[in-house]
């Protein structure tokens, strides 16, 4: 039996604590200390040096076992996420994130195939429109987490955030399908609306199930035994992002966002919470974002690529920022909110992988653009929690309490006692007897 795993898990909950630390005495996201982590003591740099230094490579390497865990850690995540979510406000935020996703995967879209064009003259419309929909995926663990530390989970930024992120990974695998289609796949784009359709009926069914047993656990248990209501969370959890991911094609995070929303509004929901701070930040959130890190192995590339590289992260940033930015403002957020909003869609993640890998498997995308396509994720991934805390901090929030409105208030309240007072001088001069 082979125990290497234990000092790989070693060395990344070692260094992923240690990077954070140095991100957050660098006033950056700790999670940025834990991506960079994992790019650091992977293939990408550690291993490009020892094999450049030793003549072999040196390194933390991805393995099954780390893939698993880290799935488990982005499904926690979102679980807990879910769990932390204002109903009302997410409800609230529904049409609003509807057009922020709509705008955040069309914009992307376009400008993705455009670059193409204007890289490859030759390039056919449906290789073209497959690297515009890698461009569409948001991946909303890293907004989340940073949202998380930030504070601004429960805010109308926040929340319109999440639901964008969440309906454009429907949207996303819609637009997939697509263009798979138009690759000549044949896939049902009725079925695949149907699915999507029957998961939320059947999340709203087993929400109703689930929420009955705990009001009924609680009531006849009462205070005993509060062990059992941890477990029986995180079971349904994990039935939840089994269904949706294996019976109805949905992305298991979006199941696991369900399961914690309505866990949420159950009896014990705050208890539940509570137990999952350990589990997440113990284990499975540090070995998530370092495993991207690790997955990351970087191919050698020509100066035509290197330049078509940097257009692709320019227009990755832009897309994103300006659709979902574009479709806040629709919506009536003011100029720094939609800016907000914008950054918080920009990181792409493993689903822009996926997409891309699905794109070669079908020889709709040419092989030497998945250099680019990497190095795109990083830079989204990276950039993003650092952009999206500075976009935050010193300004307005949206929940009203910033350092900015109090001022404006307490000018306010000085001009209305500077008014009362003129007021009330002219009243005494008025009337001197009233002295």
């Amino acid at each position: 039996m082979e125990y290497d795993y234990l000092l790989s898990l070693c060395i990344i909950l070692m260094s992923t604590k240690i990077f954070s630390i140095i991100s957050r005495r660098a006033q950056l996201p700790q999670v940025v200390g834990a991506l960079m982590a994992g790019l650091f003591f992977g293939p990408a740099v550690l291993g490009a040096i020892t094999q450049k230094f030793l003549g072999f490579q040196f390194c933390l390497m991805p393995s099954p076992l780390l893939s698993r865990l880290a799935e488990l850690g982005v499904i926690v995540i979102m679980f807990t996420a879910g769990m932390e979510t204002n109903i009302n406000e997410l409800k609230a935020s529904g049409r609003s994130g509807f057009v922020v996703a709509l705008c955040g995967v069309l914009v992307p879209l376009l400008m993705g195939a455009g670059l193409m064009y204007l890289f490859d003259k030759n390039i056919e419309f449906n290789s073209a429109i497959f690297v515009g929909a890698v461009l569409t995926a948001t991946s909303v663990s890293i907004t989340v987490e940073t949202l998380k530390e930030l504070g601004k989970m429960s805010t109308k930024v926040g929340n319109t955030i999440l639901a964008a992120a969440l309906i454009d990974d429907i949207l996303g695998l819609i637009c997939l399908t697509i263009v798979t289609g138009m690759a000549g796949e044949g896939v049902n784009l009725y079925l695949i609306f149907g699915k999507i359709i029957g998961f939320f009926i059947f999340l709203y069914i087993a929400g109703i199930i689930f929420y009955k047993s705990m009001v009924w656990s609680d009531r006849v248990q009462a205070e005993r035994n509060l062990r059992r209501y941890p477990v029986m969370g995180f079971a349904f959890c994990m039935f939840m992002a089994w269904a949706s991911e294996t019976l109805f094609g949905v992305a298991d995070i979006i199941g696991a966002f369900g399961a914690g929303m309505i866990i949420a509004m159950s009896p014990k929901g705050d208890y539940i919470a509570s137990k999952f701070d350990t589990i997440a930040y113990l284990l499975l959130t540090p070995v998530f974002f370092a495993n991207i890190g690790l997955e990351v192995n970087l191919p050698e590339m020509s100066s035509e690529l290197i330049i078509f590289t940097v257009a692709l992260v320019i227009v990755s940033v832009i897309s994103k920022l300006g659709g979902c930015g574009l479709g806040a403002k629709l919506c009536g957020f003011d100029l720094h909110q939609s800016y907000q909003i914008g950054l918080g869609m920009v990181c792409r993640g493993e689903v822009a992988l996926i997409v891309a890998g699905k794109g070669m498997t079908m020889n709709m995308i040419d092989p030497k653009y998945l250099g680019p396509i990497i190095i795109m994720v990083i830079v989204c991934t990276i950039i993003t929690p650092i952009v999206l805390k500075r976009a935050f901090t010193g300004w307005e929030d949206v929940a009203g309490n910033s350092k900015f409105e109090d001022a404006f208030m307490l000018g306010d309240q000085i001009d209305e006692m500077a008014e009362d007072l003129f007021h009330r001088r002219n009243l005494l001069s008025d009337h001197p007897e009233e002295l």
